[in-house]
């Protein structure tokens, strides 16, 4: 008995470990391309050295410790509901066995009742055979329902016994989830402990370089080339689809034409039957040639030499569903909008491209529309940033978040919670900054959102 559960247990962390490393393997790959895609942005810039790129390890860590104790929630969450159903499933089912019970007892107290007469003496006994038949029967039925009613008493047991073992499981499950929310807090405290060191040791070369105007242009145009690149990258996902598309069509064609030649040539090899039959009674007839079918030419693959074709993306929404939402969006997360669209800066910087809404730090950050996850990383001067495509070529931004909750290539709900708000990147106040883009151009988001 010990090995069998030992067993099931090694089974069950088996399959959970099994479920968690093909996930992190379906990122892996998007993941790379992100790095190398930072990697390309940070040749191209002029000064490689910056003091809040020595915040990024830590609010990345920060990031990555809310994200799974985020995930560990939710596993939580489902695991809790699976544990109730099945306490549901036992309620219901020891209701069933007692009544099946009743009924036995029911059963066996009418045939104790009867004189638990068997059939032998049925037939001996010399009475009316229509009474004997009609007990006969009679006891028949009593004890085909006794063995339905055994039948499904023993499988509602084992049911119960299976459910029993079901919640050790979940019992397990949680167990496991509580030790890794303790592991991820403990590392959670340590980070927050070590930002905070780095910010007391950076404040004030951090307060000097806010004020460099040329700064904020390059942390501006850094930003603008990473949505150029992801732009470029939606625009191919979008013609390898239509490709993919196309090529699914022609296939179709050529099956319907592939199965109407078909068609055509097995009807031309009944009437050169019927022909071939009709003129066997004649003298001197000659059998009819059977048709030829059709002669199928097969492409040449492609060389070897030319690139793989883009990888095939389906569309984050369908074409101009985003641009009829103009004024009905929900505001990313509640708080006080500070600076708006186009406003000066104080310092003399460039003109705000978004909006800046001061949040308590740990403030939900929802998504303002249905999308695709295209960037979620730490990026200097922007902090714990994720921007999501919502289709024909709109993509929202959103930054200095204390955490990311979603990773690249996550589909997303109207509302859902993808970040939390704080002030990583060397921002002062606590808050997100927001932007809107169509085109890789941004343009004021108070027309579209409801603030």
């Amino acid at each position: 008995m010990a090995l069998g559960c030992a067993s099931l247990a090694d089974a069950r962390t088996t399959e959970r470990a099994k479920q968690k490393a093909e996930a992190e393997a379906r990122r892996a790959g998007i993941a790379q391309q992100l790095q190398a895609l930072k990697k390309d942005i940070s040749r191209t810039e002029s000064e490689k050295e910056d003091a809040g790129d020595l915040l990024a390890e830590s609010e990345e860590a920060i990031s990555d410790a809310n994200r799974a104790l985020h995930d560990l929630a939710q596993e939580q969450e489902d695991t809790n509901a699976r544990l109730q159903s099945i306490a549901d499933e036992q309620a219901r089912l020891a209701r069933t066995i007692e009544t099946q019970k009743q009924q036995l007892a029911t059963l066996l107290r009418k045939h104790y009742v009867a004189g638990n007469e068997d059939r032998i003496k049925l037939l001996l006994s010399g009475d009316n055979p229509n009474r004997i038949n009609r007990d006969l029967q009679m006891m028949s039925y009593v004890s085909q329902a006794q063995a339905k009613l055994l039948a499904s008493l023993r499988a509602n047991l084992a049911q119960v016994e299976a459910n029993r073992e079901k919640v050790e499981n979940a019992k397990e499950d949680l167990e496991d989830i509580a030790q890794e929310q303790r592991e991820q807090k403990a590392r959670l405290e340590k980070e927050k402990a070590r930002r905070a060191n780095l910010l007391a040791s950076l404040s004030s070369k951090l307060a000097g370089q806010r004020k460099q105007a040329t700064k904020l242009e390059r942390d501006e145009q850094r930003l603008s080339g990473l949505v150029d690149q992801l732009s470029r990258i939606i625009r191919q996902q979008e013609a390898a689809a239509a490709a993919e598309r196309k090529r699914q069509e022609a296939l179709a064609a050529a099956r319907a034409k592939a199965e109407a030649e078909a068609k055509a040539l097995a009807a031309a090899r009944a009437r050169a039957e019927r022909e071939r039959l009709a003129q066997q009674g004649k003298p001197g007839a000659r059998p009819v040639p059977e048709p030829e079918p059709p002669k199928v030419v097969e492409q040449a693959p492609p060389p070897r030499s030319e690139p793989p074709p883009p990888r095939v993306v389906q569309p984050a929404a369908p074409e101009g569903a985003f641009a009829s939402l103009k004024g009905k969006l929900a505001p990313p997360v509640a708080g006080k909008v500070e600076t708006r669209f186009g406003a000066k800066r104080a310092d003399g910087g460039p003109a705000w491209r978004g909006m800046f809404i001061k949040a308590a730090e740990g403030s939900e950050v929802r998504t303002v529309a249905a999308g695709r996850v295209m960037f979620a990383s730490w990026m200097r001067s922007y902090g714990n940033l994720i921007i999501i495509d919502h289709g024909g070529q709109y993509l929202s931004i959103y930054a200095n978040n204390q955490s990311l909750l979603k990773h690249v290539g996550d589909m997303v709900k109207p509302g859902e919670p993808i970040a939390t708000a704080g002030n990583t990147g060397g921002n002062e106040e606590s808050g997100l900054y927001f932007e809107l883009r169509h085109l890789g151009a941004p343009f004021d988001p108070a027309g579209w959102v409801r603030f």
